[in-house]
């Protein structure tokens, strides 16, 4: 343990992605193992997992049926071919998403992330309509402060300044919806806001703008990760789905973070009782042990490929790792792992707790906003004047050093843990977050 704990003596050569690289690399903060909860890192401290990583471990650290897994299928199969090839575990996991999805969600394609689903699903709707004879609908509509992965197509229809600005003028044909924030209405809201669902309407004057027949597909988070955790108001996710059935648009939602029992159910388009026709995911599926993801289609989309020879490629689409064995063994591992432990609907029993322990935060310093849904919650700070995102990213080292895993976004905190967690450990996060705010960060 003594050597695992050594901290690397060089830190120059990796870039680190989403990373102030020149603060970390003075002040290094390393974990270099982890159980259930709890990181532990490179100085032997224990750190509460506020964020399930990147919310990605929804099962929690190190879980016994996942590892084993992957033991088992590395020493038995460590690759074969997904393309005119593949393997038993690819078609098994495949049938056990779909057992879990949204119903009419009959098909799958494997990807290796969240930017690759998004990738995928924006590639189906576009072919989609081609498939059809309608190749004139190519326009995607995405959504202000959208986050969609960082390739150009997620960036393109994904509506977070920062993560567009170097990178030029990106797909062409993409128009974005306003987003769903208002402070001013909505304030310490708890669960849907009451206020903004009528925002939806805005969708319908894009497509008066652009006309229908030119629009291939909307996509949107269910509830808007990234940029802070946005939560929909009340019929909002109802009135977009009336509006795409409306003109034959394709209406994807965006579940790389809300699939996977984050709410309460096993997606977010079961939560909020309103059926997308693509659904895109990643982080859960394997609970972020290894890079996986997958996109869910209707028969309807997938059937509208099926003509022509039967020996023709019908969709000129994947990527080498689709349906990695090891990967599809993790996953296996860890859809186990939440049926055995009820975990994909586990939220739903925590939430008013979780609710009400974030809430209590309302009276710290500097506070402008909470808001929560499921098992995701999120703490809006007063900006310091002119100095953005320092407040929060001041909180995000002082939680660290008082063995506190948050993530922030801008000035706001976020918060996602583990579906495991138990309320005496609810307890624990807002004890030390309420420690850190009231720290003249």
């Amino acid at each position: 343990m003594s050597n695992r704990l050594n901290a690397p003596n060089d830190l120059r050569a990796f870039w680190m992605p989403f990373t102030a690289n020149r603060q970390f690399k003075k002040e290094p903060r390393l974990f270099v193992g982890a159980k259930d909860m709890y990181y532990t890192t490179h100085d032997g401290r224990q750190v509460l997992d506020g964020t399930a990583g990147l919310w990605c471990v929804n099962a929690g650290h190190c879980r016994p049926k996942i590892t084993e897994a992957i033991r088992e299928q590395a020493g038995e199969l460590d690759y074969a071919p997904a393309f005119q090839l593949g393997h038993p575990k690819a078609f098994e996991l495949a049938n056990r998403l779909v057992d879990i999805a949204p119903e009419g969600m009959d098909h799958v394609l494997y990807t290796n992330s969240g930017s690759e689903s998004v990738e995928t699903a924006l590639k189906v709707a576009l072919a989609y309509h081609r498939a059809k004879g309608d190749g004139a609908r190519s326009r995607l509509i995405g959504r202000e402060r959208g986050y969609h992965g960082v390739n150009f197509g997620g960036i393109s229809v994904g509506g977070i300044v920062s993560n567009r600005k170097m990178f030029g003028s990106l797909l062409t044909g993409v128009d974005h919806m306003p987003h769903t924030h208002f402070p001013d209405k909505n304030a310490f809201s708890r669960g849907e806001p009451e206020h903004g669902g009528d925002i939806a309407s805005e969708l319908q004057r894009i497509i008066t703008l652009h006309d229908a027949s030119t629009i291939a597909a909307v996509i949107v988070e269910p509830v808007a990760g990234s940029t802070g955790v946005l939560i929909p108001p009340k019929g909002y996710l109802q009135k977009l789905r009336e509006i795409c059935t409306q003109h034959g648009i394709l209406l994807i939602f965006d579940e790389v973070i809300t699939g996977f029992g984050r709410l309460g159910a096993p997606f977010a388009a079961q939560y909020f009782d309103v059926k997308p026709d693509i659904i895109t995911t990643a982080k859960g599926l394997t609970n972020g042990v290894i890079p996986m993801g997958a996109v869910f289609v209707t028969s309807e989309i997938h059937d509208a490929f099926m003509s022509g020879p039967e020996h023709m490629i019908e969709f000129f689409h994947g990527y080498t790792y689709s349906g990695n064995p090891i990967a599809c063994a993790a996953a296996l591992g860890t859809l186990d792992t939440y049926k055995e432990e009820g975990l994909l609907t586990r939220a739903a029993e925590l939430a008013s707790y979780w609710e009400d322990g974030l809430h209590s935060l309302k009276d710290c310093p500097n506070v402008i906003d909470i808001r929560n849904v499921g098992l995701i919650g999120a703490v809006e700070l007063a900006p310091i004047a002119g100095e953005p995102t320092k407040r929060a990213f001041n909180a995000f080292l002082k939680a660290y050093e008082q063995g506190l895993l948050i993530r922030t976004t801008g000035d706001i905190i976020a918060l996602s843990p583990p579906l495991i967690i138990e309320k005496q450990q609810i307890e624990e996060l807002f004890g030390k977050l309420r420690n850190v705010l009231q720290n003249n960060i």
